[in-house]
């Protein structure tokens, strides 16, 4: 199957391609890319062997191409779905789904319109310890869940060049906490559901150029279980990534995010376990887990293939990827107002 990259901004389209062109086995033939930047499109396409096109409609004239990976600046995600879906090209879409509520349900119209098949692109819902996870509680293991803790941090405002880049332009992102916390509250939503309450504190600590580097968020939900999505953009270090406690018992995850994978305290310790109070031990999880962020994001390779050869379904529908949208804006709707938000 060949296929169209719309844009390059989001760096994980690239991680794909590599691991598409490396594993013929997966029948994904990355083939043409269009790109708002010409020298950015230039060099993807020389790394990836990708004929570039001058314009978007151009490559969704493509009558070779199938299906497309839309990977531009956000703020351009809503034209370029619409365009692709219209065309009638399989769509993956990268994270998050756009910047407003307008944008989103744009995206779901364009989409339920066209019938196209369409996948939003979370590694989160893929990444073997959470698939674990999610079946633990499925399976009542841990018994009523009372509480989960996420720790979602990077280190990329450490990086000088990071605040030129289109991530804290205004024209095309909003800030790091839409764009990156998004990942920590899709997976809260993948496992719980909407939440019927967000509250959310965000704050610019490290440099005032890139907004909203650090954020806390505390989801509630029916039962009284409380969800919370901690971040920091300018975390050096980490370990305890996830913390779960259940009626029957806990589980710990360790390594479970950038900075925690490439500064492992202890490279042999068990990066999950948990556990039961009627077995009275903790379990250690056998799954292998990721050893960095780039082999968790090239972990999408294989089921995004598998779901544009229609072998699987979407790893998150358009109304998935709306709902997380809904809820980040909810983020920020309540740090602005100090306010509690009442989701509906």
């Amino acid at each position: 199957m060949k296929i169209g990259i719309l844009g390059c901004a989001h760096a994980h389209v690239k991680i794909y391609c590599t691991q598409w062109n490396r594993d013929i086995s997966l029948d994904i033939q990355p083939t043409a890319v269009w790109d708002r930047d010409t020298e950015r499109m230039v060099q993807m396409a020389a790394q990836y062997g990708l004929q570039t096109c001058e314009t978007a409609a151009g490559l969704l004239e493509r009558d070779d191409l199938d299906a497309v990976v839309v990977a531009a600046e956000t703020s351009l995600h809503a034209d370029l779905v619409e365009a692709a879906a219209a065309a009638g090209k399989a769509i993956v879409l990268q994270k998050p789904m756009g910047l407003t509520l307008a944008d989103g349900e744009r995206i779901a119209a364009a989409v339920h319109a066209t019938r196209v098949p369409f996948t939003m692109a979370w590694q989160m819902r893929v990444d073997p310890e959470n698939l674990k996870m999610r079946e633990l509680i499925a399976d009542g293991v841990l018994g009523r869940i009372y509480q989960i803790r996420r720790r979602h941090c990077l280190g990329m405002l450490l990086n000088p060049a990071f605040e030129s880049s289109w991530h804290v332009d205004p024209e095309y992102n909003r800030d790091i906490f839409a764009d990156d916390a998004a990942h920590a509250i899709d997976f809260i939503y993948w496992l719980f559901g909407m939440p019927q309450t967000v509250t959310a504190r965000m704050t610019t600590a490290h440099k005032a150029t890139m907004p909203n580097d650090h954020g806390v968020a505390l989801f509630e939900y029916p039962h009284g279980l409380l969800a919370e999505v901690s971040s920091s953009f300018a975390a050096i270090a980490g370990e305890n990534t996830t913390e779960i406690v259940g009626e029957k018992g806990v589980l710990v995850q360790n390594y479970g995010d950038a900075p925690s994978a490439a500064k492992r305290f202890d490279p042999n310790a068990p990066s999950m376990k948990w556990y039961v109070r009627e077995a009275d031990e903790w379990v250690v999880s056998e799954v292998d887990t990721p050893k960095a962020q780039g082999e968790r994001i090239a972990g999408l390779a294989g089921p995004l293939a598998e779901f544009l050869h229609g072998r699987r379904p979407p790893l998150a529908t358009v109304e998935d990827g709306l709902n997380a949208l809904r809820i980040v804006l909810a983020c920020y709707e309540a740090n602005e107002t100090g306010r509690r938000v009442v989701m509906t």
